[in-house]
């Protein structure tokens, strides 16, 4: 096999773009990027008749078929690529593993983590089959370094972590476009599953899971939706190490911030862009030690022997179709060549487990512990979907 033939389910404007990446051409969004080397469209997927006349435009070279299951099945395909609403997620991934097909699957993973762990479960009676999970974010080089950095104790242990992520602003026609978005019943919840989860996944593949949670959770902040839309969420790593995750979507100007404070040092992100690394010329431990006040005041000031720390200025400049290409091409040459994945589809439960504890945490009033209870979080859930009353509870 040289190239692998991909299957899209669900052409709106994520599934459009990929389509567009695929043949290199504009595509619904006007979006053009460099093709993926190993990969090309084989097939595309939607229920809507009007998404068919599109794409019959579009991409008249292309078979188009309105059954997932019957475009899986057709031959024309080696992988999936699904951007349909979150709970189908996991039901098209098992299918399509079932049928001898690779899956890439969108963010998130699931919409609760018990459905995940049926389907990563799932996926490890497939060891021939290649699963991933679209997280683009690992591709950017500026958080691949930061994890290099962390990973290699460089600037000593962890020990807090800060990420404001406000910069999701959604006007209310956002959530009026479509009867499932922005309901628990149809998408699973807010921000927590639609906008942070890439967030949340580099959040926990940088500094690892914390181990509890206490988070304070608003629903229809300024908007008129019943899911979570702002979040300030503590977490305890277990180890004295603590952090913070804070996200809404009704922020205009918006902030995108992620610091992390180590023994030896201190990286901050700003914008998903730049991160300046700051190493200490001392450690904490032997300047709280050896150093008095005036000692400080003097080196802060410039005025003391030496200096407080080292500055280093790391930068991204990847467009948002490049990550996403970078994705696609590891997935194929991960099939064609049996190299590993950088974001393989078992790891999405993670992020998926961090939003469960956080809006369990919201819905109880108090701390809990991760591993979440998976019986208890979907017991609460389908709670809500049942006051919603626009769709079915979940199993």
């Amino acid at each position: 096999m040289k190239k692998v033939r991909v299957g899209l389910i669900g052409i709106g404007a994520q599934g459009g773009a990929y389509a567009a990446f695929l043949t290199g051409k504009p595509g619904f969004g006007g979006i053009i990027a460099e093709k993926p080397e190993h990969m090309e469209l084989g097939a595309l997927c939607d229920i809507d008749s009007e998404v068919e006349k599109k794409c019959a435009k579009e991409f008249p070279e292309v078979a188009f078929y309105g059954d997932y299951k019957e475009m899986i099945e057709s031959g024309k395909i080696d992988a999936i690529i699904t951007t349909v609403p979150h709970y189908l997620h996991t039901e098209m991934a098992i299918y399509a593993l079932s049928k001898g097909i690779h899956v890439l699957g969108e963010k998130p993973a699931g919409v609760y983590t018990k459905q995940v762990k049926e389907m990563n479960d799932y996926a490890d009676t497939k060891p021939d089959l290649v699963f991933g999970i679209m997280f683009n974010q690992r591709t950017n080089k500026l958080y691949q370094k930061i994890k290099e950095i962390v990973d290699s104790k460089e600037l000593g242990e962890i020990r807090r972590t800060n990420w404001i992520i406000n910069s999701w602003w959604r006007p209310q026609t956002y959530y009026d476009q479509s009867s499932w978005r922005a309901t628990w019943g149809g998408e699973g919840g807010g921000v927590l599953v639609n906008q942070a989860p890439h967030q949340l996944d580099l959040w926990q593949w940088i500094c690892g899971m914390p181990k509890k949670v206490y988070a304070n959770v608003k629903y229809g902040s300024h908007r008129d939706i019943g899911v979570e839309n702002d979040v300030t969420a503590v977490v305890d790593y277990g180890n004295c190490a603590t952090g913070t995750f804070v996200t809404c979507t009704h922020d205009p100007i918006g902030t995108d911030r992620f610091e992390i404070d180590f023994d030896n040092g201190k990286i901050v992100v700003e914008d998903s862009k730049k991160a300046t690394i700051y190493r200490l010329t001392k450690s904490e431990k032997e300047m709280n030690e050896t150093m008095s006040m005036m000692d400080v005041a003097m080196l802060v000031q410039g005025r003391g022997e030496g200096k407080l720390f080292d500055e280093e200025v790391i930068e991204n400049t990847d467009g948002w179709g490049v990550q996403h290409v970078t994705v696609m091409e590891d997935f194929a040459k991960a099939i064609v060549h049996g190299t590993p994945l950088l974001a393989p589809g078992s790891e999405g439960i993670k992020g998926v487990e961090l939003a469960n504890a956080i809006l369990l945490s919201g819905w109880l009033g108090k701390e809990v512990e991760i591993p979440v209870d998976q019986e208890l979080y979907l017991d609460e859930l389908n709670k809500r979907i049942e006051e919603e009353g626009k769709f079915p509870t979940r199993g």
